[in-house]
């Protein structure tokens, strides 16, 4: 019989102690160690014989991977184009946010065109039969089950299904180890397990991770490295629409987002989200600014607000919502240092419409336009977006995909962009281009009396 080996294990990043400890060397978090008992496989390891391995030529070409349309045109965009057969997928997001509503109406999607299991550990089958029905699927050929023990669920799905749901992976367990599910252990062990019988048998997989304070899958880390594509269902609860994010995805690009709005009936597809983000709108508002992003291939158009007041305050407020708080004081301090504007002595107040949050450094121009829309109290030309990256020494520089921003503006009629100025010729018949080369232009651009500002360090 293996010797059991008793050790401690970090609930929160999964670093394992020889003694438990108040705090986690690993993440600095305290009272997160927990003793937990595993099976020493050192003997069973030593009795393997190695096996010669066979290498391949990197000019070798494979053929292109079959894909498993669920029909549901936004799962699959951000999937690569469809499931791949012997994947894993990990799919986190808030309680309560819509991944079982999500990932019961793809299963019964699928389950037209190939076998779909969807296992519920935390929902008896009456729970998941009331949500089918309520979505309109109840009538779909989805094999439901309810149980929380790998082993059962494997020996299952062995010749019977193509997909399968896991609901969710913190309460599945591996009879073999002596630990409470949803343990760092049981995690890993239970995803292990899943990811062996996906690769042998080409079964694709779909798990559910619950989500921490901190907005990061629950368990270790490594159990996003383990699966193929990682998933993020964000949203607000205050908004009616849903992002589903691909943050990993060995078969397909990274940073691709479907959006999805909250009905009665269950998650509908938005085709359009630019519209979306822009329906509320108005032409005579100062600070109010378009942004033209991209997200992953896709452009989005999406509207960023800031207002500007004067603080009573010792210390101004600086909240930022949907937007780097760090990137909002940098940009505030290049207009001040570089075209004379202050704002030291005001309050600060930054939103990107729509619960939508930004990443990319195209949104600096945007964001100093609508700054200075909301500090001149004028409201930007109408029908005009803006994009750009800007330096500290208040240049402007260009950025990638600048056509396809373009184009997506113009299809929702935009006559107008502010854009950086082009290292080549570039021309958009269709558009009114007004490109930028340092910040100072988009200040005296915007102000009333057209006078020179003076640059310093420009």
């Amino acid at each position: 019989m293996a010797k059991a080996v008793t050790h401690y294990s970090c609930q929160t990043c999964g670093s394992c102690f020889p003694k438990w400890a108040g705090k986690c060397e690993g993440c600095g978090s305290w009272n997160s160690l927990v003793e937990e008992a595993t099976v020493d496989s050192f003997q069973k390891k030593t009795a393997l014989k190695a096996q010669k391995i066979t290498f391949s030529s990197l000019e070798d070409i494979s053929p292109p991977l079959p894909r498993l349309l669920t029909g549901i045109n936004e799962f699959d965009r951000v999937c690569g184009g469809g499931l791949v057969p012997g994947s894993v997928l990990l799919v986190g997001g808030d309680p309560g946010i819509g991944k079982s509503t999500l990932l019961l109406q793809v299963a019964a999607a699928i389950s037209g065109k190939a076998a779909c299991a969807y296992i519920s550990g935390e929902e008896s089958a009456d729970q998941v039969r009331l949500r089918a029905k309520r979505l309109q699927v109840a009538s779909s050929p989805v094999q439901l089950a309810t149980t929380t023990h790998i082993g059962d669920i494997l020996k299952s799905l062995h010749n019977t299904s193509n997909v399968a749901v896991i609901d969710s992976i913190q309460t599945m367990f591996v009879e073999a180890l002596d630990a409470a599910p949803g343990s760092v252990s049981q995690v890993k062990a239970s995803a292990h397990e899943l990811i062996r019988f996906a690769k042998k048998y080409g079964v694709t997989i779909v798990i559910v991770g619950h989500v921490t304070k901190e907005g990061v899958i629950a368990g270790p880390r490594v159990l996003e490295h383990m699966v193929d594509t990682v998933l993020y269902f964000e949203g607000e609860r205050g908004h009616h629409f849903r992002i589903l994010r691909s943050v990993k995805n060995r078969f397909g690009p990274t940073d691709e987002i479907g959006v999805f709005e909250m009905t009665d009936k269950g998650l509908a597809e938005v085709a359009n989200p630019s519209a979306l983000f822009l329906s509320h709108t108005r032409e005579d508002v100062t600070g109010s600014c378009v942004f033209a992003g991209l997200e992953g291939t896709r452009p989005l158009l999406v509207e960023i607000q800031s207002l500007i007041a004067p603080s009573s305050l010792p210390t101004p407020r600086r909240a930022v919502v949907g937007w780097d708080s760090g990137r909002l004081s940098m940009i505030l301090a290049v207009l001040e240092a570089r075209c004379g504007l202050s704002c030291g002595n005001r309050d600060v107040f930054l939103n990107v419409a729509g619960g939508l949050r930004i990443s990319e450094p195209a949104a600096d121009l945007a964001v100093a336009a609508s700054l200075l829309s909301s500090l001149a109290h004028t409201p930007l030309p109408k029908e005009a977006i803006f994009f750009g990256e800007i330096g500290l020494s208040g240049e402007i520089r260009p950025v990638n995909q600048q056509e396809a921003r373009l184009k997506e503006a113009y299809k929702l009629g935009f006559k107008t962009a502010f854009i950086p100025k082009p290292t080549k010729p570039f021309t958009m018949p269709e558009m009114t281009l007004i490109p930028l080369a340092h910040l100072s232009e988009l200040a005296d651009y915007l102000d009333e009396k057209s006078k020179p500002r003076k640059v310093v360090g420009g």
